[in-house]
């Protein structure tokens, strides 16, 4: 009796490793997306405590329909006591104010043009008052080689920010519960009288974030062999 010597055809394990790779990059992208949606003039840090003072820095990592960028201006909130903008050897800035004397407005113009797929920042220190609101806008206008980008939508009441196409940068205010600074020393040194430093909690953050995506790949990994091993059998 004639038997075939052929071996098996490999199209299912092909078919498998495919499906594996469209998994793992399914997941990658997944990840990947929220950063893309994110591309849009930000402050940092957005978050400042009344009657206290901080230093501010605009950030954008693209122009406008990917021209480079030329230039901002940056309208000041009312509620600040008092603005001034960082010395930068990339940018020349022009300050306006208002009839009050305050700074109104802060134009920073790049001595060369930023490319779309460069960083660009800018700064600026700010003063608060103890009564500054509660939620402190800064409309950019970012203007480019070709075109200008007008950071300046502001979201209702009940309306999420994510959901606008061209949101302003906002920095929360928090009510002031002391003597701003002093608050600060007294939390690093309970802090340190429980044996732990200042900057743990940011650390024990950054390594939860790492094994939080350990876990993930891990899982995608097993998943893999897992499938790869049933077809085996099958």
């Amino acid at each position: 009796m004639f038997r075939s010597t052929m071996s098996p055809t490999p199209a299912r394990p092909h078919r498998t490793a495919r499906l594996a790779a469209a998994v793992v990059g399914g997941a990658l992208l997944a990840v990947a997306v929220p950063s893309l949606a994110s591309a849009h003039v930000t402050v940092s840090p957005d978050e400042l405590v009344a009657g206290d003072h901080g230093v501010l820095t605009f950030s954008f990592s693209h122009g406008c329909e990917n021209s480079p960028t030329t230039a901002l201006r940056i309208t000041m909130p009312e509620g600040l006591a008092s603005v001034s903008p960082t010395l930068d050897g990339d940018w020349t800035i022009d300050v306006e104010r208002g009839d009050d004397g305050l700074v109104s407005a802060v134009t920073y113009t790049a001595l060369s043009p930023v490319p779309s797929d460069l960083r660009g920042a800018v700064s600026m220190g700010v003063g608060l008052d103890e009564d500054t609101p509660a939620s402190l806008a800064f409309p950019v206008e970012q203007k480019c080689v070709d075109g200008t980008t007008e950071w300046t939508q502001i979201a209702e009441n009940g309306e999420d920010p994510h959901s606008l196409d061209a949101p302003a940068p906002v920095v929360t205010v928090d009510a002031a519960t002391g003597s701003g600074h002093g608050d600060h020393e007294d939390a690093d040194a309970n802090a340190a009288s429980d044996g732990q430093s200042p900057a743990a909690p940011a650390v024990e953050s950054l390594w939860g974030t790492i094994l939080g995506a350990g876990g993930l790949v891990a899982g995608l990994a097993a998943l893999v062999v897992s499938v790869l091993a049933y077809r085996r059998k099958s």
